[in-house]
């Protein structure tokens, strides 16, 4: 009967998944400082971003904030680059501080690099012979970019159950107009909540999540009025070794997990993930992605030792995509 119950609990994103995509709604176009949804972190992209429940430490600032309660030791410091589609870089990283009784706080930092844009001008119809594809380059753009700090804190309110939010201010820079009012400066900046829990059972190490991502106020661009990213996330994993044979140690684990994504600029996804570890050194991951126009499958491995009384874990996952290159990403993660 247990057994029933967790995998029940299991596939309950995928029950959500089926009952929302009878509706049509795919909303697509309708959020601004997308740069915020892309996953940064090795580990989770290669697990489809089935991460709600499985995220810890400090990378887990990015997608549920109550996993940094689960932080084992005083420090936590992760590191993440993504080559991403288009010429488009991503460069993020994250600390965190274990204060034992009263909680854990990080501080986390992405940067995005959007790569070489040239700007241009429109023209009139006298120049047309002079610029005979009907405009101007202007060259290259050089105050083009995008950023997002912020600041979590999470707490262990019992050895089951822990909640955590983050405070986020996102800036974003897309060049600038040339009116005849003058120059334009297309920038904006935004605050931006996150908040999370995260349930542990005890049970076969089955753990469930929930969090909230990019909850802000509209944000106006010329005359319109636009939505930041809004993501809710419910998720659910499980070591499905111990449902077989519970009495063997923590040295390896089949951990599997899934993600239902009720996102409010797309129709709803489900994310599923697995991650094999074998002596807690060496790690392979699967993943993937539904409903999705240009990601589907992923993966990738990580491998954990230790280095000057440090325990380092390195992350590799790749990512593939229709249409562009595909996404590599690395991540380096130290604590002590």
């Amino acid at each position: 009967m247990k057994k029933l119950f967790l995998i029940l609990l299991l596939i309950f994103p995928l029950i959500n998944f089926f009952i929302y995509s009878q509706v049509d709604l795919s909303k697509t176009g309708q959020s601004t400082m997308n740069f915020l949804l892309v996953s940064n972190s090795s580990k989770s992209a290669s697990m489809g971003d089935a991460f709600t429940a499985v995220g810890k430490g400090a990378e887990s600032m990015f997608y549920n904030p109550a996993g940094l309660s689960e932080m084992e030791t005083e420090f936590d410091i992760n590191l993440n680059y993504t080559q991403w589609i288009a010429d488009i870089n991503y460069l993020s990283g994250s600390v965190a501080w274990n204060l034992e009784l009263y909680g854990v706080i990080g501080l986390n930092l992405l940067t995005v690099d959007y790569g070489d844009i040239n700007g241009t001008s429109l023209i009139d119809g006298s120049q047309i012979n002079d610029y005979p594809l009907g405009y101007i380059d202007n060259g290259l753009i050089s105050n083009v970019g995008a950023y997002c700090i912020g600041f979590t804190y999470a707490k262990s309110i019992s050895t089951e159950f822990s909640i955590g939010g983050s405070i986020k201010f996102a800036g974003q820079q897309l060049g600038e107009n040339l009116l005849s009012t003058g120059v334009k400066e297309n920038n904006a900046t935004k605050f931006v909540f996150d908040a999370g829990v995260k349930y542990k059972t005890g049970f076969k190490d089955f753990n469930f999540g929930m969090s909230i991502r990019n909850f802000a106020t509209s944000m106006k661009r010329e005359e319109y009025e636009e939505q930041l990213p809004l993501v809710f996330s419910l998720g659910a994993s499980i070591n499905i070794i111990k449902i077989f044979n519970e009495n063997l140690d923590d040295e390896n684990s089949i951990i599997l997990s899934s993600d239902f994504i009720h996102p409010n600029n797309y129709a709803e996804r489900l994310n599923f993930g697995v991650e094999y570890k074998y002596i807690k050194m060496i790690s392979l991951r699967a993943g993937y992605q539904t409903n999705r126009d240009l990601a589907s499958w992923s993966g990738g491995l990580g491998l954990q030792t230790k280095l000057f009384n440090y325990d380092v874990e390195l992350n590799y996952s790749y990512s593939a995509f229709d249409f562009f290159n595909d996404v590599n990403r690395i991540s380096l993660t130290f604590s002590f």
